[in-house]
């Protein structure tokens, strides 16, 4: 927030967002969105606020960078970008919150934080469609996955909102990310079979890829009369990635510690897409107060196309002592094409001045295309030109779902009650055309409970519950029969004859504050339970194993495919409770909570289970002494337990924690000092990646110009030059432990200048 002028905000707010068709119906339908309304002072609605920055450093390390806001009444743009080689790859929070977050006049200025959905609101993976996309500012909008090891980033961002007239409300935005990876990465991963024929996989990898990003994004909102709107949300996006990794890899068996079989591999690839997306809502409100309907269309295209090359040289040890080699170049070419559109109809109708039944229908069907060949290199042609039929595939499928339901919501002075249930048919049919052609047709039915209670005991005490049900269809990835061989000690492929999952969802939520004495509580538990989760089957070859195909698995190797197993679950709870310390001037808060997940898997056709306790708990004293000092001190920890129901041999403790101390000093000068120390450590992962280390920033700088609005800082990153990243992951396979290439210190020296510009308020027309 601290990008923002303070004088010329009014008010903060964070909520969850209902969808544009919940908001009308009143009838949740679970697609809510946290976000942030920030509504500006009167007479501060026209002006340019921002900032630019620019720095270097040592090892050639460099950051620039920027955003600036132009506000004119309702008319607000904003323009954000940041090029470095510092690995920072995101725009910063508090810059997307000033470009995204600034409403004008004690209008909402908007700014979703729940990912990437702009403009979504269709789709039929989940039970056949949404209720109306978010708009064109969506902050995920301007977001990208985070990657490993060091990337240099360019990206640039426009966001603009207007009042075109008096019916129509615009806004729209703009994105493009070009990120340049490295990374290096060694992992020691274990794996379980019955009978104490484990293995144990070490890898050592380096990789490299280019990757460009457009996204645009739009949000029409056209009132046709006081009772009639019509909401249109297209967004489009265009990506293209270069990449190439190098694997050397050994696998040995966990008892004897001999090894089995190793690996020298390199991958590159191109390969580029688009997905353009759109929703339009129409909604009408009748003469008869409760009585509405609306209509959503939606449509979604997505295609991609990838083109990469394998060369990897392969030892699988025999036991008669003598080594086999195997020599693999290949190319390969994938193309993947899919369509999906939907519809949905929503009829409210009051039964009283507090009750209200709705309607509702929505259909949806996505057809998607997967083709894929593969060329083994042909000596006498020089080329790749003999097709692997084994690796090489062609198939179709079709998803399609018809849901219709019926909704009852009561409300009354402390909350309301909805309850209701659909009925969904859902028809899965795939065909396979090449190597060998083969059909099948899957049809599903299901009824989708639904509930959504709310009550409130006071103002500032409110009780939540909701219950919830979901479909998710197989993706035509994970359909597509055919093997990938990316790492040939790693092979894989899809199954045509998943089924969908089916997930019961339940979560209560408390909050209580006592504004007062500024204390706050707010807790909650959540249960998910699928059942036909997707999961995998992994075989584990001990000895040379005949795959379907007639593909031969060494003896050393693994192979994977996608399997519908019963039992998964997730059961959550987190608490939090922040109260202020007046004595220094300070609030703190206190968090706390408990997670257990059960994944199943099949293991050698042996089923398993893994599961994962998590126990955390965590503190923050932050400060609000005045806006030349502030700091916070925060400490959470995590206490994870792995028990696995074949060899529990493999079973593990390990903990976690993060100490962090940062301080914001500005003198009166105009001197600032900011210390950001923070201690990880992690225990009971083993040798070579138990470890303690602290990573200490510190930057000093001093406020230039008139006003203070410049400011000279040098920043050193890494002061100890200790940074690690390091990860443990467990599946219901294996557990694996990574540590992977990280920024090292640096020092840079940046000037920044802050721009403030705010004229006399804009009349409204």
């Amino acid at each position: 927030m601290k990008n923002l002028p303070s004088e010329v905000v009014d008010k903060i707010q964070v909520f969850d967002r209902l969808s544009d068709q919940a908001q009308f119906t009143g009838f949740d339908d679970g697609n809510a969105e946290r976000t942030i309304n920030i509504t500006t002072r009167s007479g501060k609605n026209n002006g340019q606020f921002g900032k630019v920055y620019a720095g270097y450093g040592t090892d050639n390390r460099y950051s620039a960078g920027g955003n600036i806001n132009f506000f004119n009444g309702a008319r607000r743009i904003s323009l954000i970008g940041l090029s470095n080689n510092v690995n920072q790859q995101n725009f910063a929070m508090q810059d997307l919150i000033g470009a995204l977050g600034s409403g004008g006049g004690g209008n909402r200025g908007g700014g979703n934080f729940g990912g990437n959905r702009g403009g979504g609101g269709g789709g039929g993976n989940r039970g056949g469609g949404g209720g109306g996309g978010f708009g064109g500012n969506s902050a995920g909008n301007f977001l990208v996955g985070q990657q490993g090891g060091i990337t240099s980033t360019n990206a640039i961002g426009l966001n603009y909102t207007d009042n075109w007239s008096s019916k129509v409300k615009v806004t729209g935005s703009y994105f493009f990310n070009n990120a340049r990876n490295r990374s290096e990465t060694t992992l020691s991963r274990t794996s379980f079979a019955t009978g104490g024929n484990g293995q144990i996989y070490d890898q050592n990898s380096q990789s490299s890829n280019n990757n460009n990003n457009h996204r645009a994004n739009l949000r029409l909102e056209y009132q046709i009369s006081k009772r009639s709107s019509l909401i249109w949300t297209p967004r489009i996006s265009v990506q293209n990635n270069n990449s190439s990794s190098t694997v050397e890899g050994a696998t040995r068996e966990s008892e004897t510690g001999a090894q089995i079989s190793q690996t020298s591999t390199r991958n590159t690839a191109q390969s580029n897409g688009y997905n353009f997306g759109q929703n339009l809502l129409f909604r009408h409100q009748f003469a008869k107060p409760g009585r509405t309907i609306s209509v959503g269309l939606g449509t979604t295209l997505n295609a991609n196309n990838r083109n990469g090359l394998l060369n990897s040289e392969n030892r699988y040890a025999r036991r008669n002592g003598v080594d086999s080699l195997a020599l693999i170049r290949q190319q390969s070419e994938t193309e993947t094409n899919s369509n999906t559109w939907n519809a949905n109809v929503n009829y409210t109708e009051p039964l009283s001045k507090m009750s209200q039944l709705q309607l509702s229908y929505n259909g949806s069907i996505t057809n998607s295309k997967s083709n894929k060949e593969t060329y083994d290199y042909n000596e006498a042609t020089q080329g790749y030109t003999s097709l692997n039929s084994i690796l090489s595939n062609r198939f179709d499928n079709q998803y399609s779902t018809n849901r219709a339901g019926l909704s009852y919501r009561l409300r009354s002075q402390k909350g309301f009650l909805s309850a209701g249930v659909d009925y969904q048919l859902a028809d899965l049919s795939g065909n396979q055309l090449f190597p060998r052609t083969f059909s099948v047709d899957k049809t599903f039915q299901n009824w989708m409970p639904n509930m959504d209670v709310n009550y409130k005991f006071t103002q500032t005490k409110n009780l939540r519950f909701n219950y919830r049900t979901s479909t998710n269809a197989p993706s035509i990835t994970q359909l597509q029969n055919v093997f990938d061989n990316t790492n040939p000690l790693f092979i894989s492929s899809g199954n045509p004859n998943l089924k969908q999952e089916y997930s019961h969802t339940l979560s209560l939520r408390y909050n209580s504050t006592n504004v007062a004495k500024s204390v706050n509580f707010f807790g909650g538990i959540f249960a998910t339970f699928t059942a036909n989760n997707i999961t995998n089957a992994t075989v584990i070859a001990n000895r040379d194993t005949t795959l379907t195909e007639g593909v031969l698995l060494t003896r050393g190797s693994q192979y994977s495919r996608p399997v519908n197993l019963q039992g998964y679950r997730n059961l959550r709870a987190f608490m939090n409770l922040g109260l202020p310390i007046q004595s220094i001037k300070s609030n703190l808060n206190l968090n706390g909570g408990v997670n257990y997940s059960r994944t199943p898997g099949l293991i050698n056709e042996v089923e398993s289970f893994s599961n994962n306790f998590a126990i955390n708990g965590g503190a923050v004293l932050s400060s609000n002494i005045s806006e030349n000092l502030d700091f916070s001190v925060s400490y959470s920890g995590a206490y994870n337990i792995i028990r696995y129901t074949i060899q529990p041999q493999q079973n593990s403790n390990y903990f976690s924690h993060t100490a962090r101390f940062r301080l914001n000093w500005i003198s009166a000068k105009g001197f600032t000092i900011n210390p950001d120390v923070a201690n990880t450590l992690y225990t009971g992962l083993g040798a070579g990646y138990d470890r303690s280390f602290t990573l200490f920033n510190l930057g000093v700088g001093q406020k230039i110009l008139k006003d203070q609005r410049g400011e000279i800082r040098l920043t050193i990153f890494d002061l100890l030059n200790q940074n690690n990243s390091i990860s443990r992951n467990t599946t219901e396979t294996y557990v694996e432990d990574t540590r992977t290439l990280v920024l090292s210190r640096y020092f840079m020296l940046t000037f920044t200048y802050n721009l403030r510009n705010f004229r006399g308020a804009v009349a409204k027309k």
